[in-house]
């Protein structure tokens, strides 16, 4: 059995145009980066015989997308959600998960600022931890990609090597898994070349782990033409293995929402109201995250977890408790974690704002303070902005009382509200922005116009058609153009995102 399907375009469909031009500069200047790995590769390879081909290139694309991660001092302390990860193969240098960076250094008879800062020096340092966990295992230097993966669920460097739990086996046994997948779709975008090879899910895992992992096992034995064992059944719909005995899908699956799996995080506390939802960048990968929300000193938590390649999604914190990833405002906001990096696009997925968005969907449907159409759909930023209350779909940058950015400059605000309210009635979208203060609505296009009423900084509004008016300036220039909100309700164009320096709507 095997795998279907090729991973998303590193820059996808925007609904915000002034992404475009920066992600497209960003991807150009990734590719220029990864021109040299390739080489890299190659040399480790040479090194380390034991490792199969295209190993090493997966494991860069499921822990950095291939890109020298180069974390800041300032992004390490009790304040921040993962440990940090290093280089192009997102080695962790302790903070809670095992000092990968370290061992490396002493692996290969370097300085660990090697392996921090040279992209070479990076790779061999994987290749060299990998190398040891095949020959702990005593499995010869002939392996098969399936063959490797107990080798691969031991390299993780997830949780310290005395805590031993079963969320920590599967938090590394997912990794093993994305790993895997990874070269079964195989990748070539942006300068990333992880060549396809269809792997034998059946000689990786067993039948109980491709359950629980949910693997979509997309091509299997048309010879055999047999899809149904005594235990197990392939669903037509998800097309992927299930097993006959409802108490085991009901053990895995999540208590809240029926796409999610269901990994238990301990850190939770008692809920006062549902209020807003959270959007987060977690600065680490998905199989990381999970290991990290169940075992952590300084107990962050979160609701949802979301994967980049394919949308799959895992719930750690029950929606009735309080998870623990945005402070002060913890006990009345749920929180979605996005797997990633927020200086790479590549992460955001159309799979990944998908699943996010149905997840929020939920949430709007089932707590009737959380409304999908107050979502913030102005401008990524790479800084904090608070943003008022009554905007209740909004990032960890927006909230008071915390230093986060995430999920910062490449999230694309304007698409995930257009998913999250789709077919929501005619005119443009558009989005205060005052940088801070409340907005005059006025009954008509001019500053003479009696005032009607007022909205927030990063409120959202739906411009029906737009005039001129008397002249303002504000957060976009001076301009005369007036944007009518409503009967009788207008707001200037000057304080308004739209995404556009131009018309957005049809004259008044």
């Amino acid at each position: 059995m095997a795998m279907a399907g090729k991973p998303a375009a590193a820059v996808d469909v925007l609904a915000d145009p002034t992404l475009g031009p920066r992600l497209h500069a960003e991807q150009d200047a990734l590719r220029a980066e990864r021109a040299q790995y390739p080489a890299y590769f190659r040399q480790a390879y040479v090194r380390y015989p034991s490792i199969p081909a295209g190993t090493l290139e997966a494991m860069a694309y499921v822990a950095s997308r291939w890109q020298h991660l180069r974390p800041a001092a300032s992004d390490a302390g009790a304040d921040k959600e993962m440990p940090r990860a290093f280089g192009v193969m997102g080695l962790y240098h302790g903070e809670g998960f095992a000092d990968q960076v370290g061992e490396a250094a002493r692996l290969l008879g370097v300085p660990e600022s090697r392996v921090l800062n040279e992209a070479s020096t990076n790779i061999l340092a994987a290749a060299a931890l990998l190398d040891r966990e095949i020959a702990r295992g005593g499995q010869g230097t002939a392996l098969t990609a399936e063959a490797l993966r107990p080798a691969l669920q031991r390299y993780a460097g997830y949780a310290k090597p005395q805590a031993k739990s079963a969320v920590q086996d599967y938090a590394r046994l997912s990794f093993a898994f994305d790993v895997l997948l990874t070269q079964d779709r195989g990748v070539s975008e942006s300068g990333i070349v992880v060549p396809a090879r269809a792997i034998a899910w059946e000689r990786a895992f067993d039948a109980p782990d491709l359950v629980r992992l949910r693997a979509p096992l997309l091509r299997l034995n048309a010879d055999s033409d047999r899809i149904e064992t005594e235990q197990y059944f392939v669903d037509p719909v998800t097309q992927t293995l299930q097993n006959k005995d409802p108490r085991v899908g009901a053990a895995a699956a999540s208590p809240d929402y029926g796409p999610a799996l269901w990994v238990a995080s301990p850190y939770h506390s008692e809920r006062t109201s549902y209020d807003s939802v959270t959007i987060h960048t977690v600065q680490g990968s998905y199989a990381g995250s999970i290991s990290w929300f169940q075992n952590n000193p300084n107990h962050v938590s979160i609701h949802y977890l979301v994967r980049s390649s394919d949308g799959q999604i895992t719930q750690m914190v029950r929606e009735n408790r309080a998870a623990h990833h945005v402070l002060s405002h913890n006990k009345t906001t749920l929180g979605i974690e996005h797997e990633g990096y927020v200086d790479n696009a590549a992460w955001y997925t159309s799979a990944m704002y998908n699943a996010s968005a149905g997840i929020t969907r939920h949430f709007c449907a089932k707590y009737p303070a959380i409304k999908c159409g107050t979502a913030f759909q102005g401008p990524a930023t790479r800084t904090v902005r608070v943003l008022a209350t009554t905007v209740k779909v909004k990032g960890h940058q927006h909230y008071s009382g915390n230093d986060h950015t995430d999920p910062g400059i490449n999230w694309d605000w304007a698409r995930y509200y257009k998913l999250l309210n789709p077919g929501g009635g005619t005119g443009a979208s558009g989005t205060v922005d005052t940088s801070g203060s409340p907005l005059n609505v006025r009954s008509g296009p001019g500053t003479s116009y009696s005032v009607v009423d007022s909205l927030a900084d990063g409120a959202s509004v739906t411009i029906q058609c737009q005039t001129n008016g008397s002249s303002v300036t504000g957060t976009y220039g001076t301009s005369s153009l007036w944007n009518r909100i409503g009967s009788g309700r207008f707001i200037p164009d000057a304080y308004t995102y739209t995404g556009s320096d131009g018309r957005v709507a049809p004259d008044c």
